[in-house]
């Protein structure tokens, strides 16, 4: 659908503005913080890159999770507006029905199992910039949840959808940010609490990861348009690669062939591998390492180890995109997820194939969704 409706009267203080916010790491997730209404209200809501609709808890709940912040009231902003039921906005979701007369009421359910179901809605949305003035942002397309369940922690109050779709936060600020936006994820430990280290994530055509170590590797489009695929062409452990065999994960993209093997998505904690690959993955980790071997009992990990301080003495593991080759963190790969267990976090899936966010932790990611590519920088994140 168009977004010509969604910018009316907004534009950056200088060519130069960048927009930046703040990414704060917990276990598992990266959060995001953005205000939205009039007057604006903080939210603060997961980034993901696996998804495109932006939505928050909204009052009255009739299912809410517990968040820490108050819970966004619409009745309080003078630029909340619902959309109706024959809107292309709404028509454009696809999974959306009529309520209360005309008003378009979304459902969206999640890999994890979670979901929300709320109004679509538009809303003024505020960002910080580089310059130190708020960029404002109006008419954004946003859901506000009444119905929300799941594996949500007290931190956030939603989501903020940072994927390819035409709802997606990244095509709403189309005009301001070009197609350009990068993030750098501190690692955390997954059992650990909330940490107070940010890091930022910036919107915006200055937003270029460049200099000497940078890697790129082609961004694919394929459907369903959500998705960020990249080509996965192996894996090595120490000096042994074991090669990704063609493994399709949608429809041919839009390119032709069967490119696009993996999903990069900042929304999913852990990497998960076709089985056959991550057999053969695992079996030559389990003749590298010298580690007392546990089973997980949560059933999660397909690899575990006893691990006094929680390190093990562990292989190199590179991916190999094309022509991006990623050396990954020890910690990302290996991580200790209760006391003195540390377990693989790559795991075995059945039919998709992601690049997970603990993966992603100490690069600072540029996407361009106008030359199609996305670039790597080794970074201390905490720095960034």
């Amino acid at each position: 659908f168009s977004r010509e409706s969604f910018f009316k009267k907004s534009s950056f203080a200088s060519a130069n503005d960048t927009i930046q916010s703040d990414i704060i790491p917990i276990p598992g997730e990266y959060l995001m913080k953005i205000s939205i209404g009039t007057p604006p209200v903080e939210i603060v809501a997961i980034a993901d890159t696996g998804s495109d609709l932006t939505w928050t808890q909204c009052k009255p709940c009739t299912s809410c999770f517990k968040q820490t912040a108050p819970i966004f009231d619409s009745k309080t902003s003078s630029t909340y507006k619902t959309i109706g039921c024959n809107a292309e906005e709404c028509a454009s979701l696809g999974t959306s029905s009529c309520v209360r007369g005309n008003i378009c009421e979304y459902q969206m359910s999640y890999g994890d199992q979670s979901q929300t179901i709320g109004d679509l809605a538009f809303e003024k949305f505020t960002f910080p910039s580089t310059s130190g003035n708020n960029v404002s942002i109006p008419n954004v397309v946003f859901g506000c949840g009444h119905d929300n369940s799941g594996t949500f922690n007290n931190y956030t109050s939603g989501i903020i959808g940072l994927g390819g779709g035409e709802v997606s936060i990244v095509n709403q600020l189309d005009k301001q940010i070009k197609g350009k936006f990068s993030y750098c994820l501190i690692p955390i430990p997954l059992q650990s609490s909330i940490s107070n280290a940010t890091s930022h994530i910036n919107f915006g055509n200055s937003v270029t990861v460049s200099g000497p170590n940078v890697v790129s590797t082609p961004l694919i489009k394929k459907e369903p348009s959500t998705f960020y695929y990249l080509n996965l062409e192996g894996i090595s452990v120490g000096n042994k690669r074991v090669e990704f065999k063609s493994f399709k994960i949608a429809s041919s993209n839009a390119f032709g062939g069967d490119e696009g093997n993996i999903i990069i998505d900042s929304g999913t904690t852990l990497t998960f591998l076709p089985n056959d690959f991550y057999l053969n993955l695992e079996s030559i980790l389990l003749e590298s390492i010298n580690a007392t071997r546990i089973d997980d009992p949560s059933g999660t990990f397909g690899i575990c180890y006893e691990s006094k301080d929680g390190t093990i003495d562990a292989p190199k593991i590179v991916t190999h995109f094309t022509d991006a080759d990623l050396v990954l963190a020890p910690s990302s790969t290996f991580a200790e997820v209760e006391e003195g267990l540390v377990c693989l976090t790559l795991v075995p899936a059945e039919q998709i194939a992601i690049f997970g966010n603990l993966a992603q932790a100490n690069f600072l990611i540029g996407y361009d969704l106008v030359a199609n590519k996305v670039s790597f920088k080794p970074t201390d994140c905490t720095k960034y």
